[in-house]
């Protein structure tokens, strides 16, 4: 095998390489969409701060995330939210580790969230509601509830469009739960995030 095909270690930083930095304004784009992506897995699995902290530990980023406060404050960075101003900036290190946590747990709940996308293909095909099943109608409420509680806009977006952002963000699960998703959704935060 090329030596550029080889797994490289889910657990190093190092093995991140920085190939696009962000510009500073996209970085509160990426802070949002991080999160986003945290509150979906948090919905999804029923994971909390806990399980994000052994991540931390699993990844040797207990530097970056040393405990429940200090995840808090990263994840208080995303402009959308409540109260916003638990910490005004997040650097892009602070934003590779996240991306890193996010993806170790994806990784972990992989069965799940593969099964879930699965079940969304067959309501999809049959042309049935995602509500109509009770992983996903699950899934939908608590990703709602959620959103609602945390964000500032959140009684202001039309269900509908928690309903898609909920469905899209559970289908990039799918993808970040992979042996690259760490590059895949570092890539897909920047590009998403690009100034036009």
């Amino acid at each position: 095998m090329p030596p550029d095909l080889k797994p490289l270690p889910f657990n190093n930083i190092e093995a991140f390489p920085l190939t696009t930095s962000p510009h500073p304004e996209q970085l509160d784009n990426i802070k949002a969409q991080i999160d986003l992506v945290l509150l979906a897995l948090e919905a999804l699995t029923g994971i909390g701060s806990e399980a994000m902290l052994q991540a931390a530990i699993d990844l040797n980023l207990e530097s970056m995330v040393a405990d429940r406060v200090a995840l808090w404050r990263l994840r208080q960075s995303n402009p959308l939210r409540k109260g916003q101003g638990g910490r005004k900036k997040l650097d892009v290190e602070e934003a590779r580790a996240l991306v890193l946590i996010s993806c170790h747990l994806a990784k972990q709940q992989h069965e799940l969230i593969r099964r879930a996308v699965a079940l969304l293909e067959q309501v999809t095909e049959q042309q049935r509601q995602p509500h109509q099943t009770a992983l996903l109608g699950d899934y939908l409420d608590k990703f709602n509830n959620t959103y609602q509680e945390r964000m500032e806009a959140g009684d202001a977006v039309s269900p509908e469009t928690l309903m898609n952002l909920a469905l899209k963000l559970l289908i990039d699960l799918l993808f970040y739960s992979s042996n690259h998703g760490f590059r895949r959704m570092w890539l897909a935060l920047i590009d998403r995030t690009k100034l036009h």
